[in-house]
């Protein structure tokens, strides 16, 4: 069976009327090439030097931190900032968990931050620090200060800067069981890690037994829950088994087993 002949094909020409002229080629070309000399100009000229700089987020004392670390940046073009670079500079505060960064032309930089939270007070010999939730060093402070703060006992041999983090064996692990009990019902007064448990002494006088740095949350609530229960005379309550707390008289005696 012979086979059909194949189609012939088809090739439409492009009708010269649609193409771009020369001219026009050349009129594209050259406003490309002025816009990137504008903004060259601009980011070379005071046309958008920063005048006005702009924190949101935080308490007053560490949004005027973060204006002294930008200051620097006064004067400088809008257009000529390194985002990562002003990100880091602001994020490297030992008060900031993160930043965000804006521009509002012509002359206004915007940073919207969240502020590391207090937690409590790290003692190491004679010094004092502000501890942040995350367990990171914020400041040396003057001693008794922040009463209200619970108290964290390191070493004098722990190495501790401002921006640090504490090792989480040390301290870092008590910081963020006390984030998390921050609406806690009982004042805690101090918070340690003894022989990889956490352990927590209220006001009251009552050892608050937490076992190992997990389920920290449920924890708490179970015990915010059995405090209300706990026996006259008890000396401590161990949560360390949400399942079931245990109080007792005697501090010697543990509540697991």
């Amino acid at each position: 069976m012979a086979s059909l002949p194949r189609a012939p094909r088809i090739v439409r020409a492009v009708p010269h009327r649609f193409l771009p002229s020369r001219r026009s080629l050349a009129l594209g070309l050259g406003l490309v090439v002025l816009a990137a000399g504008a903004y060259v100009a601009a980011r070379q000229s005071s046309m958008f030097a920063v005048s006005r700089i702009e924190v949101s987020g935080g308490p007053p004392a560490v949004r005027a931190e973060v204006r002294r670390a930008v200051a620097p940046l006064v004067g400088t073009s809008l257009l000529a900032l390194d985002q990562a670079k002003v990100i880091a500079r602001v994020e490297s505060l030992p008060t900031v968990v993160s930043a965000a960064y804006d521009r509002a032309f012509p002359h206004t930089l915007r940073l919207t931050v969240v502020a590391e939270t207090p937690v409590a007070i790290l003692h190491r010999g004679a010094q004092t620090w502000l501890l942040s939730g995350r367990g990171r060093v914020i400041s040396l402070v003057p001693p008794r200060t922040y009463p209200l703060l619970p108290r964290i006992w390191v070493k004098t041999a722990t190495p501790v800067a401002p921006g640090a983090f504490v090792p989480p064996d040390v301290a870092g692990a008590a910081a963020r069981a006390l984030a998390l009990g921050s609406r806690f019902p009982a004042r805690i007064q101090t918070a340690a890690v003894v022989h990889g448990d956490l352990v927590f002494t209220l006001r009251s006088g009552v050892e608050l037994r937490l076992g190992t740095p997990t389920d920290v949350r449920l924890k708490l609530a179970v015990a915010r829950r059995a405090l209300a229960f706990l026996p006259a005379g008890s000396v401590y309550l161990d949560v360390s088994v949400p399942g079931r707390p245990v109080a007792g008289a005697n501090p010697q005696v543990s509540g697991r087993g």
